[in-house]
């Protein structure tokens, strides 16, 4: 276990950053040290980072559990050191510590579909190595550390590729004739951190499904869910055999393998077996994937020889939905899967494809659905630190954290994550010092529309995503037919009120943004008299912009019935939309969009055969075409968003914002019989809630339960509850 550290203070090792020096480009170097333990060994602790990732061992046992360790972060600014309690590995006598080290995150060609520029071509050539030590305490009292320093010795690995998109390349019969000596250099001292985020590790094995032979005559193993990790294989080979597995998501329409919509990343694994039984599975790189095609294998596969390992940050599932509706309970487990596969270190895009980013404007729609279903404090707790190295001296902040798009132009809905993100992990857990930690940042956000602006009080000019995949584009546009001027000035209005909001809860004079707050609610409203899309009326609503909610709500409700009640949203709208609806009295009109089965619909993809969420409501059409391969994940969990509906307005499990982290629930349920029941259990920082309702002829039944004090809105009545159960 991982020693973890709250602060973002930095620490200082004694020891020589490392490198191998005159390696060849593609292999992973192994550094070796021996040492004596001469002693009765009291406790010993190996401190360690990387510029890459690592793995390392003791006396050939593996040290911790951290995949892909030291993760990824703001490197020129943040970089964790694992500090890993390794007693039980040492033995008397002679011991050896050997380090593997890969690319990563910090040398990959990241982000895979741009061009080459002066920063990806950087990131290229960035040099790997390490640095550490090994503390060892005997039981008489004295010390002795190992440290890297010019004494350690290289040799070339197993391991000859690893790179995050193209894959792993492992030759198991290699035997390094000669070991090299180390290069020591300046490595980032200034900038080191004890670990803050969670670790990633293995979180669930999967078997295979089944073995498929392609009308193309390939060789596919089908193991039934999408998961971002690799395969396991063991098999009986003879020196010099290779093995060669590519990975995808979807079959095509004709059952064939297909990962074209991976664009540049190979995604390929690549194996040299020795002689006899043999088990493997990569060191130093991950995949996102359901299929894997077996390219060349040297005997017959055999569906025990291989097993799916899924990784994930995600460690604690706080948040429990089950269904009368078989699809709804598919799309929850899509939704799980999705975020699980997404959160490796870095709330992601996608897991498989060349780019694999922190976007901000997926994070911020979907992080209150994140905090539902898992404990993602300490994960979104690190990431924030990132966001604002990452923020720039004038408050802006890009698209993408870590920011491998430096150039990239601040946007509406996504770069408002500095506001938004912090604001909803607050409300999920209560954490004043953790919002007080970001509130400068939260600020300079705000400030910085105030100071770019070229309208007063709206937010005009720059370039902005606008409703991103908005159903209603134009053709062969990606963007929505919402004006960028709307949204840019509905965001501005919205974080400045979640700004005020923080800034109250932290006992701050908000007063200079309140009188803010007021001027962009008038302005807004004798710009925009009228709204012309689903997710305009939406953001209106949701966001408190709108003068008259009831009639903009009855509006949209016409907008969805006469668009055929069906989406016509995007990024921005699609996460908000049954909430605007709901809270003002459509909780029917809510229930029919999610319900409905053709495209475009949450459930098209589950009548489809999705395991996660996808990018695209058509990512596969009802043909069975693909949408496109150019930009076609299928494992993107914005759309996920959706089940923060299901806790808050179908099972009705809330708080008031001045209970923040479940202090004093609120249990407001809105059933509807299509679903047939609806069981929902949420742990807090404060306790369990559940709330349950079920449909017993034409009655209804509740049952709700709260380890807090909990106010119960059922058909308009309100109670005012102690902790306990109670049925209705």
């Amino acid at each position: 276990m991982i020693k973890a550290d709250s602060t973002g203070n930095p620490v200082h090792l004694k020891a020589e950053w490392i490198k191998a020096a005159g390696k060849p480009d593609d292999v992973c170097p192994l550094f070796t040290k021996s040492f004596s333990v001469d002693g009765a060994v009291k406790s010993a602790t190996l401190n360690i980072t990387a510029l890459g990732v690592y793995e390392a061992l003791i006396n050939e046992k593996r040290v911790g559990e951290f995949f892909m360790a030291p993760g990824w972060t703001a490197y020129q600014k943040r970089l964790q050191v694992q500090s890993y309690d390794v007693t039980k590995l040492l033995k008397a006598g002679e011991n050896t510590l050997s380090v593997t080290v890969g690319k990563g995150w910090y040398s990959s060609p990241m982000p895979g579909w741009t061009g080459p520029d002066n920063d990806k071509t950087e990131r290229i050539n960035r040099e790997n190595g390490f640095i550490a030590e090994l503390v060892l305490e005997f039981e008489d009292g004295t010390k002795k550390t190992v440290p890297t320093d010019g004494s350690w010795r290289w040799q070339e690995s197993r391991v000859r590729f690893s790179e995050l998109y193209d894959g792993e390349t492992y030759d198991a019969s290699f035997e390094a004739k000669e070991k090299h000596s180390v290069a020591c250099f300046d490595g980032p001292n200034e900038t080191l951190i004890l670990q803050e985020g969670e670790e990633i590790r293995e979180i669930e094995r999967l078997p295979v499904k089944k073995i498929i032979r392609t009308p193309k005559g390939e060789t596919v193993i089908d193991f039934g869910q999408e998961i971002s990790g690799y395969v396991e294989f063991t098999l009986n080979a003879k020196k010099g055999d290779g093995i060669e597995i590519l990975h995808g998501e979807m079959l095509d329409k004709h059952g064939n393998f297909y990962n074209e919509n991976y664009r540049a990343a190979k995604a390929v694994l690549r194996y040299t077996c020795k002689d006899g039984l043999q088990t493997y599975k990569p060191h130093l790189t991950f995949y996102g994937f359901r299929y894997i095609k077996l390219a060349s294998y040297p005997c017959k596969p055999e569906a025990e020889q291989f097993t799916a390992i899924a990784v994930s940050s995600v460690q604690k599932q706080t948040g429990f939905i089950k269904t009368g509706h078989k699809g709804i309970n598919q799309l929850i487990s899509n939704i799980l899967w999705s975020q699980k596969d997404n959160f490796v270190d870095v709330p992601t895009d996608c897991p498989q494809r060349d780019e694999r980013l922190g976007w901000l404007g997926d994070a911020q729609v979907f992080i209150k659905a994140a905090a539902l279903n898992y404990d993602v404090e300490r994960f979104f707790k690190k990431w924030f630190r990132d966001m604002r190295a990452e923020q720039r001296k004038d408050g802006s902040l890009g698209s993408i954290v870590p920011d491998y798009l430096p150039n990239s132009s601040p946007s509406a809905g996504w770069s408002d994550a500095a506001v938004i993100c912090p604001w909803v992990i607050y409300q999920a857990y209560g954490n004043r010092e953790m919002l007080s930690e970001q509130f400068e940042s939260m600020k300079k956000w705000v400030d910085y529309i105030t100071s770019v602006t070229t309208e007063k009080y709206l937010w005009e000019g720059g370039k902005h995503y606008g409703d991103w995949l908005g159903l209603d584009a134009k053709e062969g546009s990606y963007r929505g037919a919402s004006r960028d001027g709307f949204l840019a000035g509905a965001y501005y209005y919205y974080s400045t009120s979640l700004l005020i909001k923080a800034g109250k809860a932290l006992g701050r004079n908000m007063d200079e943004y309140i009188a803010l707050k007021n001027n962009i609610y008038k302005k807004f409203n004798s710009v925009y008299k009228e709204y012309k899309t689903q997710t305009e009326y939406t953001v209106a609503l949701y966001f408190g912009l709108t003068p008259d909610a009831g009639k903009t709500a009855k509006e949209l409700a016409d907008r969805v019935i006469k668009d055929g009640v069906q989406l016509k949203t995007g990024f921005i709208g699609t996460p908000y939309i049954l909430h605007a609806l709901t809270d003002n009295g459509y909780a029917g009109l809510s229930y029919d969009l999610l319900l409905r089965e053709e495209y475009p619909s949450w459930l098209f993809p589950i009548k489809m055969g999705a395991t996660t969420v996808w990018e695209h409501w058509d990512g596969i059409k009802e043909n069975g075409d693909f949408w496109s391969a150019d930009m076609n994940s299928f494992n993107h969990y914005a759309y996920g968003a959706v089940i923060d509906w299901i806790y808050e307005k179908a099972a009705g499990i809330t708080h008031s914002e001045s209970a923040p982290g479940y202090e004093k629930a609120i249990i407001e349920p809105h059933p509807d019989r299509r679903l047939g029941y609806v069981d929902v259990t949420l742990e807090t920082r404060n306790g369990k809630i559940t709330s349950r309702w079920e449909y017993i002829g034409d009655n209804i039944k509740y049952e709700i339960s709260a380890d807090m004090p909990v106010t119960v809105i059922i058909n308009e009545k309100k109670r005012e509850l102690s902790p306990g159960k109670y049925t209705f």
